[in-house]
C-alpha cells in the first residue's frame, strides 16, 4: 500500500451532489489516488463528534474503516479492536465546534514506486506536510518570478 493521506475537507453547508466521488474515481482510473475510505461528521458545539449518513448514491459501508483507524465507536470494547494501543490521530482535534466534515483516507497510488526505491536506498521519512494556502500562493508568486510567462 501506498502513503496515506488523512485529508479534513470542513463544509459550512454541505451539498454532496456526488462530484466529489466522481473525481476521485477519475484520480483512480488515472492510477494517482485512491479513495480508501470517507467518513462525514459533525461536531457539535459541545465537542462531540456524531457520524453522518453516506451521500445518496455512496457505499452504505462508507465511513466505517476511517471510523476504526481514527476514533473507536461509543462501547466499542478496545480488547477486541485491531487498533488497541495505537496511538492515532483524533477527528476531534481537526474538526471545529459546530461544524461538518468529510474525512478522507486517501492512498497516494503514485507514491508506492517511489517509496520502495526510498527504502531500498535505505532512507525512510522523516516528517510530511502539505503548505498552507497563503505559502502555497507565496511558492507560485516566487515560481512566476523565476519563470516569468509560465501560467
Amino acid at each position: 500500500m501506498g502513503p496515506v493521506q488523512v485529508l479534513v475537507v470542513g463544509f459550512d453547508h454541505p451539498a454532496f451532489s456526488g462530484e466529489i466521488l466522481a473525481e476521485f474515481t477519475r484520480l483512480r482510473q488515472a492510477g494517482i489516488v485512491r479513495l480508501v475510505d470517507l467518513l462525514l461528521v459533525s461536531r457539535a458545539g459541545d465537542g462531540t463528534v456524531e457520524t453522518l449518513a453516506a451521500p445518496a448514491g455512496a457505499d452504505a459501508g462508507l465511513g466505517g474503516l476511517a471510523a476504526r483507524l481514527l476514533g473507536r465507536a461509543e462501547g466499542e470494547d478496545e480488547a477486541d479492536d485491531i487498533t488497541a494501543g495505537v496511538s492515532t490521530w483524533s477527528v476531534a482535534d481537526a474538526v471545529p465546534p459546530g461544524s461538518v466534515a468529510a474525512v478522507a483516507l486517501i492512498e497516494h497510488t503514485w507514491a508506492g514506486p517511489l517509496n520502495a526505491a526510498i527504502q531500498k536506498a535505505g532512507g525512510a521519512a522523516l516528517d510530511e506536510t502539505w503548505l498552507a494556502p497563503d505559502d502555497l500562493a507565496m511558492l507560485e508568486g516566487l515560481i512566476n518570478q523565476r519563470e516569468p510567462g509560465r501560467s
